[in-house]
């Protein structure tokens, strides 16, 4: 007769195996795990570098089984200090970058793939709401970005001042961008 150890802990990985479903958007969870697949297939590796999403790219990425052979790590770069303390120095910081742009966007790609030594990474920076920004920027917009073999940008604006729904538009862009990405260029070769 199993102990009552034993059941508490069976629950609770059946509990566990749900977490992400009620975490993640479904429409989302698909397209990290299009983006992961790709990404095992093709042997390459991924970082992000994030803003309005607050993690939730990252979280989706990580969210699939198997994410340790492609995930390199990520940041969330809400604020300049994050940005400094995270990536400052990795790459050069285009003359007056300001944050929320598609040059911002890119520079955060470009810093997550030299600062984490991955082949492909994603950026984003935004307005999630309910209000716009500091730089006049409307809540849903944002920018996102894609830096690897080649770089990909997307402009996002829902019209919506929904915070959450606009940071699951803004990672489900970036992942679209990724998978594009991905789609696009022949896998890079396998150093032996």
């Amino acid at each position: 007769m199993p102990t009552a150890v034993g059941l508490s802990s069976r629950r609770a990985a059946r509990a566990d195996s749900h977490i992400m479903d009620d975490l993640i958007d479904a429409d989302l969870a698909a397209l990290g795990a299009e983006a992961a697949t790709l990404l095992a297939r093709r042997g390459e590796t991924v970082s992000v570098a994030e803003g309005s999403c607050g993690g939730l790219i990252s979280a989706t990425l990580l969210g699939v089984p198997g994410a340790s052979a492609y995930y390199r790590g990520g940041a969330v770069i809400y604020t300049l200090a994050a940005m400094r303390a995270m990536l400052e120095g990795a790459v050069e910081v285009p003359p007056g970058l300001r944050g929320a742009t598609e040059e911002f966007a890119l520079h955060l790609a470009r810093s997550a793939t030299v600062r984490l030594d991955s082949t492909w990474a994603v950026g984003e920076g935004g307005a999630a709401g309910p209000t716009g920004n500091r730089y006049g920027d409307p809540a849903g917009h944002a920018w996102v970005a894609v830096a690897g073999p080649i770089e990909l940008t997307s402009h996002v604006l829902t019209g919506s001042d929904d915070r959450t729904a606009n940071m699951v538009a803004f990672a489900a862009a970036a992942l679209r961008l990724l998978v594009e990405g991905l789609g696009s260029t022949p896998a890079l070769p396998v150093e032996a």
